[in-house]
């Protein structure tokens, strides 16, 4: 009986040892297989890198590099429609990127070395699955375009993007924004804005911040308001309202003597405005129905109704 307890038990710590054996050899090939994917994907960048320099000509005084059939150059990358995932993290290492086109691709995220690429003036990403921005954008201090449009999924930006005072070109179309972000209304230099299809509902106070701003598309959104703002953008030029939920036009618009077109087309405006009829049917055919005169006419009926009203 007592041999048969002595068995057991040797057994047991055989066991007992083979298993702490087994899982420390476990452990080992865990580590090791990591180990071997990160030298993987180093050496795939490397390789990777090393395949881009073997390609690169030159073409009237440019530096080109070009990939089956595609034209990658070293100042100015374009890829588009190749299904692309993300953009590679030594990215950064091309600091002599002035424009940067990856548009119409499914890439789903922004690496942070992006912010590397300071003599960047142009970074187009339209068409792809991004949902956010990394705040190390702020670092590509020449950046004057920037397009993110048809991401569908981006919200907010950060704050830090309105360090980027060179920035004159910002297409957010087609996101889903709820308001215009702070960073967008104190870009300095901002001088073209497209906002259209998103789920804007009003705009702010300080909307008024953006002097500089000379377009500004919101069409398709829920904007049931404007506010009196407004009238202070001494810059503007144009601005686009088609397809939203305004109710009326604020009076102080006439005083905005910079517009030159506006939008009001598919808004449940509150007055019936009947435009004056020109003396020739070319001068009808050229006139914008919700346009400039439309706004005006608007507001002179507005004036009209509420002085009867006071009366």
């Amino acid at each position: 009986m007592s041999e048969n307890v002595v068995c057991t038990g040797a057994v047991h710590a055989v066991k007992e040892v083979w298993e702490k054996r087994i899982k420390i050899i476990n452990e080992d090939l865990k580590r090791q297989k990591e180990f071997q994917q990160k030298l993987v994907r180093i050496w795939e960048e490397r390789v990777n890198f090393t395949r881009l320099k073997e390609k690169v000509t030159r073409e009237n005084g440019r530096v080109i590099l070009k990939i089956e059939q595609e034209e990658w150059k070293l100042q100015e990358w374009q890829l588009h429609r190749t299904g692309l995932l993300k953009i590679p993290e030594f990215i950064g290492r091309f600091q002599n990127l002035i424009v940067l086109d990856l548009s119409r691709n499914t890439i789903s995220e922004i690496p942070r070395g992006i912010g590397l690429l300071t003599r960047l003036q142009e970074l187009i990403l339209s068409y792809n699955k991004i949902k956010t921005v990394p705040k190390e954008l702020s670092n590509c201090a020449s950046l004057e375009k920037l397009e993110l449009a048809v991401n569908r999924d981006i919200c907010d930006l950060p704050q830090e993007l309105s360090r980027l005072l060179k920035l004159t070109h910002l297409d957010l179309s087609m996101n889903c924004f709820t308001t215009i972000p702070p960073a967008v209304l104190n870009m300095p230099a901002l001088e073209w804005l497209d906002l259209g299809s998103n789920q804007l509902e009003q705009l702010p106070d300080t909307i008024e911040r953006m002097q500089n701003l000379h377009t500004l598309w919101l069409q398709r959104n829920e904007i049931t308001c404007l506010p009196e703002t407004i009238s202070n953008m001494k810059s503007l030029g144009t601005l686009v309202l088609c397809n939203n939920k305004l109710q009326d036009i604020p009076l102080c618009m006439e005083e905005m003597t910079s517009l030159r077109f506006v939008n009001f087309r598919d808004n449940p405006l509150r007055l019936e405005v009947t435009l004056p009829r020109l003396e020739s049917t070319e001068e009808e055919e050229e006139q914008e129905l919700f346009g400039l005169q439309f706004m005006h006419t608007y507001i002179q009926e507005s004036r009209r109704r509420a002085g009867e009203t006071g009366t």
